[in-house]
């Protein structure tokens, strides 16, 4: 069964740095695009960061450029989120998504989501 786990979300303080991973298994997620996504408390889901599946373009929300990393280890079949300078309204639930289309992933309506992890940046 295909599953996306994420991990490495916690607590911080503003201008603090953390690192989420989303772990895919089941199948061979390395030549789907992944993304992540966050929803903060009342606000719908939104695009954070996404990278392809073949050439590793990555793609990014404006609120998050300059600041934020995605990264991925095919051999690990994992993606990996670089949250640096993190902001107060950095805070949300982070979720991860796979598809085998790029647009349908940074849609956000990928086929394949995780349970999400919770991140809250102080100030």
């Amino acid at each position: 069964q295909e599953q996306l786990v994420e991990s490495g979300g916690g607590l911080v303080q503003a201008g603090g740095s953390l690192r989420l991973s989303c772990a895919a298994s089941g199948r061979t997620f390395s030549n789907y695009p992944m993304a992540w996504f966050r929803q903060a408390p009342g606000k719908e889901r939104e695009f954070v960061a996404a990278v392809s599946g073949t050439t590793s373009n990555t793609f990014y929300a404006d609120s998050v450029k300059g600041r934020f990393t995605i990264s991925r280890d095919k051999a690990e079949n994992t993606v990996y989120l670089q949250m640096n300078s993190l902001k107060p309204e950095d805070t949300a639930v982070y979720y991860c998504s796979a598809d085998r289309s790029l647009a349908t992933t940074l849609e956000g309506r990928g086929d394949y989501w995780g349970q999400g992890t919770q991140v809250t940046v102080s100030s």
